[in-house]
């Protein structure tokens, strides 16, 4: 087996195929033009309008990239769960197939925060656009989030982490929403770990419609709140957060972590 890739880019794809196969293109590109080692890992997630046939035609033409098909769509959970598993790369993020996040604004500072020290690099979206119900539900969601949890981190859409956190903290969340993801950032926040926020952009959509801001997705997230609270909200977490914006002191976050249970 070759040597570990530096960045693991893993594209989370369920029935995009009028946008999959360009934002496929435009990741990759972005990629090619750091110079570090990488992989492109692909994840269909049970589409059924032809998704995965697209991304098994890139990835014929990239060696860099590969495919994961999921026989029957798993969501959002399914997804990362399949990322972490399958990640080589030292470094690792995730790209939705939709093309509304930038590639060639995410990817180069992003990494370059982790490159500067940070574990864990989390996205925010300045002054969100969207529909009154989509800002609704996001903005219920991370109320709630904070009311079970304590002071959540400001997240939305983007992360990147060093692979070593997954070996450091067995992830137990499963089923379909992303308590997964939630559960990786609440644990690494309580532990002496470096987190950024790095605000980041949010394209239209060139076509479909989105499947994270829908009531199923909804449902998935907030049934998987109990399992997690029992798991995490006992110990509410004082977390702090640092950005280019607004530095953190390294050691002063670290010390504040050390004394949580």
């Amino acid at each position: 087996m070759s040597a570990a890739p530096r960045l693991t880019v893993v594209l989370l794809a369920y029935n995009e195929a009028p946008c999959a196969l360009d934002t496929c293109v435009e990741i990759h590109g972005v990629l090619a033009g750091l110079a570090v080692p990488f992989e492109f890992v692909l994840v269909d997630d049970g589409s059924t309008d032809g998704t995965g046939a697209l991304l098994d035609q890139f990835a014929v033409a990239h060696p860099a990239a590969r495919v994961v098909h999921h026989p029957r769509n798993l969501g959002l959970g399914g997804v990362y769960r399949t990322g972490f598993r399958e990640a080589r790369g030292a470094a690792i993020t995730f790209l939705p197939a939709d093309g509304q996040f930038d590639p060639a604004e995410i990817l180069p500072r992003f990494l370059a925060e982790i490159d500067r020290g940070a574990d864990l690099v989390l996205g925010y979206i300045p002054g969100r656009p969207g529909s009154l119900v989509a800002r609704g539900l996001s903005l219920a969601e991370r109320a709630l989030y904070r009311a079970l949890f304590g002071r959540f981190p400001r997240f939305q859409g983007i992360v990147m982490f060093r692979r070593t956190l997954i070996d450091a903290y067995p992830l137990v969340s499963d089923g379909r929403g992303w308590a997964v993801l939630m559960e990786l950032i609440l644990r690494v926040c309580r532990g002496p770990h470096r987190v950024i926020g790095v605000p980041n952009t949010l394209r239209p959509r060139a076509a479909g419609t989105s499947k994270v801001n829908n009531w199923r997705t909804v449902q998935a997230n907030l049934r998987q709140l109990w399992p997690l609270w029992r798991e995490l909200g006992f110990r509410r977490a004082r977390i702090r957060i640092g950005g280019p914006e607004d530095p953190a002191d390294d050691h002063a976050f670290a010390r504040a972590n050390r004394r949580l249970p």
